[in-house]
């Protein structure tokens, strides 16, 4: 297994992290079982949230005296200093722990610089003194905020969508990030569940300086990450060719699952029904065929074209465009006019 070290920070850990968005929908007991499971299967790198829900919790108890023995990173969503404060002291209540190895701004919609007028980086930089938090980080979703903050030389980490589905900007900006000596932590790298390979998934990764979070939340998602710190896998000629068709397959606007559009004036469940085009040819067709689904996907046709979601939408959609899309998509498929 390939070993990455995250810029200038001094983390070295696998390439193979654990993302814990996803437990917080297991309860305790599961999610303590999985967390030490990756432990004692090679991982060592942890990444949550304040928003999280109780995903910071399980963390806490999972490794509840043995904190030197991994890398925890979480985040906040605050936008005043007051708020920062608050959400650090909870979170490390939550993880049991005195210090963060990694705190980050999450999901920036600006580049928090000093002397802004926010105070924010202002309060990061206190954090740091104070030893609760040992590297600064900052999450985004928009490439051009991405790329400020890389120009910035402010931050130690950038955590960035990062897949085999990734353009040759977002390829430069891993490249920039590592020449800068920022750490480069890869989420989505499944898309937003939307690649189902986990062997080009990896093989992909190897490639570049990044440290990818896969997001996991079952005993079968962990063994199947696991497994590669017994059996590396490398890109060769057939994964590349299998990428370069699946990248066909889903070339062109898709919604990546994140949620950040939630919730809808109308109740659409439109982190999943503005991609159904894409689930229902992925999986199989059946679990998306049933009663509930065309049930949620009608709900499509009550779209008030508020836009608050495309607004909210980190990538850019055309969200309700999107949603209308994928309805008569998925009309055509249940009425049999086109097979899956």
């Amino acid at each position: 297994m390939k070993t990455i070290t995250l810029g200038k920070t001094g983390i070295t850990t696998p390439q193979n992290a654990f993302g814990a968005l996803p437990i917080q929908r297991v309860n305790t007991e599961t999610a303590v079982k999985l967390l030490r499971g990756a432990y004692e299967g090679g991982m060592t790198f942890f990444d949550t949230a304040r928003s999280y829900s109780d995903s910071e919790i399980k963390l806490g108890q999972a490794f509840d005296g043995m904190r030197e023995k991994i890398y925890i990173a979480s985040k906040t969503q605050a936008n005043t200093p007051d708020q920062f404060w608050i959400d650090l002291d909870t979170t490390l209540t939550n993880l049991r722990t005195d210090h963060l190895d990694i705190y980050q701004f999450h999901c920036a919609s600006r580049c928090y610089a000093p002397g802004d007028g926010t105070g924010m980086y202002e309060a990061m930089l206190e954090a740091k003194r104070q030893g609760k938090v040992r590297h600064i980080g900052i999450t985004a979703h928009l490439i051009g905020v991405a790329e400020e903050i890389v120009r910035s030389r402010l931050y130690e980490t950038l955590q960035f969508p990062f897949s085999y589905l990734a353009s040759e900007r977002d390829i430069a900006l891993v490249k920039a990030c590592e020449k800068a000596g920022m750490g480069f932590i890869a989420m989505k790298g499944l898309a937003g569940g939307l690649l189902t390979d986990s062997r080009a998934c990896m093989a992909f990764m190897s490639q570049y300086e990044v440290l990818p979070i896969w997001g996991i939340q079952r005993e079968e998602e962990l063994s199947e990450w696991l497994r590669f710190f017994s059996e590396p896998q490398l890109m060769t000629d057939e994964i590349r060719a299998f990428i370069e068709k699946d990248k066909l397959n889903l070339s062109g606007d898709f919604c990546r699952g994140c949620g950040y559009c939630m919730p809808c004036t109308v109740n659409i469940q439109i982190n999943q029904c503005a991609r159904m085009s894409q689930m229902i040819r992925r999986s199989p067709s059946e679990n998306f065929k049933g009663e509930f689904w065309q049930g949620e996907m009608a709900k499509i046709e009550n779209c008030v074209d508020c836009g608050i979601c495309k607004t909210k939408c980190p990538y850019g959609l055309d969200t309700p465009n999107l949603l209308r899309k994928n309805l008569l998509d998925y009309k055509k498929i249940i009425s049999g006019e086109i097979e899956v």
